[in-house]
């Protein structure tokens, strides 16, 4: 199965393409995805989604994991990320793919086994579950690996699950 992990901003969306068969994860490709600073939010949110469907029509991922939108004491850019996240969640759907949503705290259980792990912890997880030779960067990238193996692990406790 290929996932696709998004965790939306919009400055930077990170991305996170792996494999997962049976009960080990590969990793396909990760970036992020930049917009500019001081450009009209609208072609920011355009750019967003033309490169996701870019990113879904190259690596053909059969589902998407977005991280959900931590709660943000600045309401300004917390209505800012929600439109980043939507317009994931909108390209995604376009692109026919399962649409999948996790908290961080979620992902921090999945991928660390604690759900309160520190931001350090997540991204040495994230590194060694994937041999990768360094930490991706920037941290939205790591983030979005991240959503991509909380979601693969997702998926092998439902297969254990649907078994029983």
């Amino acid at each position: 199965m290929r996932i696709i992990g998004i965790d939306p901003g919009i400055a930077i969306t990170g991305y996170g393409i792996i494999d997962k068969k049976g009960g080990s994860f590969k990793p396909v490709n990760y970036g992020q995805i930049t917009t500019q600073a001081g450009q009209d939010t609208f072609k920011r949110l355009v750019s967003i989604y033309n490169d996701l469907i870019r990113i879904f029509d190259e690596y053909k991922p059969e589902c998407a994991a977005v991280e959900e939108l931590f709660f943000n004491k600045n309401v300004k850019t917390a209505m800012i990320i929600g439109q980043a996240r939507g317009v994931a969640i909108l390209a995604a759907a376009n692109a026919g793919l399962d649409i999948h949503e996790y908290t961080p705290l979620q992902v921090k259980q999945a991928v660390v086994g604690y759900g309160r792990a520190q931001k350090k912890q997540v991204q040495l997880m994230v590194k060694l579950l994937l041999n990768l030779g360094d930490i991706p960067r920037p941290d939205d990238v790591a983030d979005a690996l991240a959503v991509a193996l909380c979601h693969g692990s997702s998926c092998k406790m439902q297969s254990i699950l649907d078994r029983s």
